[in-house]
């Protein structure tokens, strides 16, 4: 679980929350014909843009918002170094037996047991990391979308809500109602995109950057075990991997 998400969407709602409260009753706030033109509409404009599968995929996508497991990188390059090892020692037949958690690595490594040509492992992993990519790009690009649509249906609100109001200005009790239109739906416009959507595209970006990296990763490492390469060449390479500051400086024998 991503506590960095959970604690920034509760502590940003908690605020604003707190801010109604303090100016009045949390009723007043609650307006239904804004919510659906703010929230409602905001997903049919957006849904016009993509196809169903892709709209509605987005919300399992952003499962990985709030909840998104990722190997660290070091430990990528560890388990990479010990199979490169077992590798140039037992062929690479010794890597059927390998514990691997990554479904991406393992997925090279069977590759290698099946005596698959190197060039045949580099492109079939490097055409999974742009499907990959390509996938997780539709999630964010739905939410960003969302956050640029939503502000706009805030202001056709409040353009209908301020035509309502001057259109029965004989009559002062309509007033009040279309005037909580015309400022509710741009306040639920704003919140919408910038508490919510806007955040969410950002940290799928987040996300998907950090899984290409340690796929890129993996990928560079099964082709280096493919080439028969030494273990410290293939670590070597791959620690560029990693910001300068965490690479393991080992002592000189």
């Amino acid at each position: 679980m991503d506590l960095a998400t959970i604690i920034g969407l509760i502590g940003s709602i908690g605020f604003i929350v707190m801010a109604m409260l303090m100016g009045g009753e949390l009723a007043m706030f609650i307006n239904v014909p804004s919510i659906l033109i703010v929230f409602c509409g905001s997903f049919f404009v957006v849904m016009i843009s993509f196809t169903l599968g892709q709209f509605f995929n987005a919300g399992k996508i952003a499962v990985k918002a709030f909840m998104f497991k990722i190997e660290q990188p070091e430990d990528l390059i560890q388990q990479i170094v010990q199979m490169a090892d077992a590798a140039r020692k037992g062929g690479f037949l010794a890597l059927e037996e390998a514990e691997i958690d990554s479904p991406f690595m393992q997925k090279g490594v069977d590759m290698l047991v099946d005596g698959h040509d190197v060039d045949v492992v580099r492109d079939t992993l490097a055409k999974d990391i742009s499907m990959t990519s390509e996938r997780h790009e539709f999630g964010a690009t739905i939410f960003k979308g969302l956050g640029d649509i939503a502000p706009a249906m805030g202001m056709i609100g409040t353009l209908i809500g301020l035509v309502a109001m001057l259109s029965n200005m004989d009559d002062p009790k309509s007033i009040g109602p279309a005037m909580a239109v015309a400022l509710l739906t741009t306040l639920y416009g704003a919140f919408m995109a910038n508490v919510i959507c806007i955040p969410i595209s950002d940290k799928l970006k987040n996300r998907a950057a950090q899984e290409k990296l340690n796929q890129s990763l993996i990928l560079d490492g099964v082709v280096g075990i493919a080439d028969g390469q030494n273990p410290r060449v293939i670590e070597g390479l791959l620690k560029n991997y990693i910001a300068e500051s965490k690479r393991v400086v080992e002592a000189d024998e």
